[in-house]
């Protein structure tokens, strides 16, 4: 199964802080805006995002049909078809896509210990 680019969004507390802090350890500004409450950073094939005031956990996230630079990628799996392949395999969906749909859509599924999972395609 083709996921795309993966990240992790972090629900932060403080962006400016935040922001310095993952400037520190080598990470620049990819995305995103101060004014709404949140960046993207990025370092090397490594992506956090930080959002401010957006949800209460933290979240996995991945892009089908992105690389790490927010580029189309040719060949990807449909965010649809991720979905059906993970209900055939008895894993609930939490907020399902809409499968009669094309294009932009996502779901969210958890993992065994809690973890929020957002298959999140943009194109």
């Amino acid at each position: 199964m083709k996921l795309g680019a993966f990240s992790i969004s972090l629900a932060v507390k403080d962006l400016k802080t935040s922001k310095a802090f993952y400037e520190s350890m080598g990470f620049s500004v990819f995305a995103g805006a101060m004014d709404k409450n949140y960046l993207i950073m990025k370092s090397e094939g490594s992506l956090i995002g930080l959002f401010q005031g957006m949800f209460e956990n933290n979240i996995i996230t991945f892009n089908p049909g992105w690389d790490t630079d927010a580029n189309h990628v040719e060949t990807f799996d449909d965010v649809r078809a991720i979905q059906k392949h993970l209900k055939q395999h008895g894993i609930p969906i939490l907020s399902e896509a809409d499968e009669t749909t094309k294009g932009p859509a996502s779901f969210i599924v958890m993992d065994p210990d809690g973890n929020s999972i957002l298959i999140d395609q943009h194109r």
